[in-house]
């Protein structure tokens, strides 16, 4: 088990983004959360193995049909041993 903090950056809030990032990590096993930073950026905190967090990360760069990925910044962190995936709101 691993654990990312990702940071992504373009258009990437209010175009969905969240809401498919919440989906595929759901398919994939991922657990973590995501939400909007009021820089207009989204953090996500994912954990899964290996290959999961690379297909999740695959993902990030494309997101939602509405979002323009620009950059997509992944950390390695402390696992948090997470339970499921939600969107956090504030």
């Amino acid at each position: 088990m691993k654990h990312l903090d990702i940071t992504v950056s373009g258009k990437v809030q209010g175009v969905f983004y969240r809401a498919m990032i919440k989906a595929v990590a759901d398919q994939l096993g991922i657990k973590g959360t995501t939400k909007n930073r009021p820089d207009g950026t989204v953090f996500i905190e994912a954990e899964g193995d290996e290959f999961s967090l690379e297909l999740f990360l695959e993902f990030c760069q494309k997101g939602s049909d509405r979002s323009l990925v620009e950059n997509v910044s992944p950390i390695e962190g402390e696992l948090k041993n997470y339970r499921n995936f939600e969107i956090v709101k504030k």
